[in-house]
């Protein structure tokens, strides 16, 4: 059995960030010319943890934005992939564009150094395709989400969400409790790390 010291907190984000939109304004979801699959009305959404490491003396995480309908039987599929740093500015951004009416456009910087390192990728056109833009554009019901990849190529709409008052209000609350369970994760990494190294002969 695993010594607990040695293992990171299960944190079910899944579970605690499920947020219907079924009372929603309808949003859908693959809207690019090059999706995929066809576009898909979007019943639900959450985040999800995928993936912890620590490298290069950095610890680091993947999470993934979710969304579920009932035209592919309610199962999870994921439109956009992040690290540790993309939810506070997206949520950000996304209440700027909702509250202003006015198109608000996230560049996706990269630390010196990291120009292999992804940030964020849509997986609206492909597998990952890493972006270096997120463009919210607010219409009277909904706030459309495109993306623009790091060659200069063309704007790309990826998904919808509702603009409501009930729906930002719930969005910001999970993910505010999302981010600091990703920041919880990071910290506990890192000291896991440090352990093993300590424990090293």
């Amino acid at each position: 059995m695993m010594d607990p010291q040695n293992a990171l907190s299960d944190r079910n984000l899944e579970a605690s960030t499920t947020l219907s939109l079924k009372r929603e304004p309808a949003c859908f979801a693959f809207l690019s010319s090059r999706s995929t699959t066809a576009p898909q009305p979007i019943d639900s959404l959450n985040l999800d943890l995928a993936s912890v490491d620590y490298f290069g003396g950095r610890a680091s995480l993947w999470a993934t934005l979710e969304i579920r309908s009932g035209a592919s039987n309610d199962q999870p599929v994921a439109v956009l992939g992040f690290d540790e740093t993309f939810l506070r500015p997206f949520t950000r951004a996304l209440i700027e564009a909702a509250a202003s009416r006015h198109p608000y456009r996230m560049t996706i910087l990269r630390d010196v150094g990291e120009a292999e390192r992804q940030r964020v990728v849509e997986y609206v056109t492909g597998p990952g395709t890493t972006l270096c833009e997120v463009i919210l554009t607010p219409h009277d019901s909904v706030v459309v989400v495109s993306g623009r990849t790091a060659d200069e190529g063309e704007e790309e709409t990826l998904f919808q969400l509702p603009r409501s008052d009930s729906f930002l209000r719930a969005f910001v609350k999970i993910t505010c409790q999302a981010d600091q369970a990703l920041r919880d994760t990071l910290t506990e990494s890192e000291k896991l790390a440090r352990r093993r190294l300590a424990e090293q002969p």
